[in-house]
């Protein structure tokens, strides 16, 4: 898809991923929403003829409300990036509101966004949804259980809308990054309950090469210019997934000596 005058909308926008994938669109010539919680107005500010919403992606209802406010702005969306996410979480002990979140916003918002947006594409024979996991959905993520499991059925639901619904004119992409320089990874003020903020800070030892997000942004534009499902910043990533297919007990192994290296555990 060129971007070229297409509507795109795209969650979690405040900073970060999000914001650098605002950035590009816009520089494509897409006519661009952002969406997040809060904290928008330097992101709209920066892209001229922008819209910001403040919504709450982690509930259908701020779903409908983002996709209302896009549609009354420019019109029907071409292109949905569902890119907020939470590393929220530890292990099964973790109390329910967290692990509730962490489904909520990185999953569930994904399904909320499509069951609204799906009727409309499949009428027109056309639509774009991407979606933002992360390598830990490919693979796996140490210390975190709410975010592995999550990132994981993200990977999952992005494969079966593009199984499902690809013959009928719906595209679909899943961004897979390991390591991206955002509060996530650090644990900054601005996301006090990011993974690093879960893991004692060890996760950025755990992240591999830590890439910016601008340059992440320009990876999953020409991903999208060639409509390619799996988006890896990171092309390392691939040649761990083959490793884990290969010998999955070997693969365990090994990412149990990086958690006791990493961990001390």
């Amino acid at each position: 898809m060129e971007l070229d005058g297409k509507h795109v909308v795209v969650t979690g926008a405040a900073r970060g991923i999000g914001a650098a994938l605002a950035r590009r669109f816009h520089q494509a010539g897409a006519q661009v929403v952002v969406a997040d919680r809060e904290g928008l107005a330097g992101t709209v500010d920066e892209l001229a003829g922008s819209i910001g919403v403040i919504a709450d992606i982690g509930t259908e209802a701020g779903n409908i409300e983002l996709i209302r406010a896009a549609e009354e702005a420019f019109g029907p969306i071409d292109l949905f990036f569902a890119n907020a996410g939470v590393g929220t979480g530890g292990d099964p002990m973790t109390p329910d509101d967290a692990w509730n979140t962490a489904f909520d916003i990185n999953v569930h918002s994904h399904r909320w966004a499509a069951r609204h947006l799906l009727p409309g594409w499949l009428a027109r024979g056309e639509g774009y949804f991407c979606s933002t996991a992360s390598a830990a959905g490919l693979l796996a993520q140490i210390g975190s259980a709410p975010y592995s499991l999550t990132k994981h059925a993200a990977v999952a639901f992005a494969e079966w809308m593009s199984i499902t619904y690809g013959d009928q004119g719906v595209r679909v992409s899943c961004l897979c990054p390991q390591g991206v320089n955002t509060a996530m990874l650090n644990g900054s003020d601005a996301d006090p309950n990011g993974l690093a903020s879960n893991l004692g800070g060890n996760v950025v030892r755990l992240a591999g090469v830590v890439l910016e997000p601008d340059d992440v942004a320009t990876v999953v534009h020409e991903a999208i210019r060639a409509e390619q499902f799996l988006i890896l910043p990171h092309p390392e990533v691939a040649e761990y997934m083959r490793r884990k297919a290969a010998d999955p007990d070997r693969w365990l192994a090994g990412m149990r000596k990086l958690q006791r290296r990493v961990l001390g555990d």
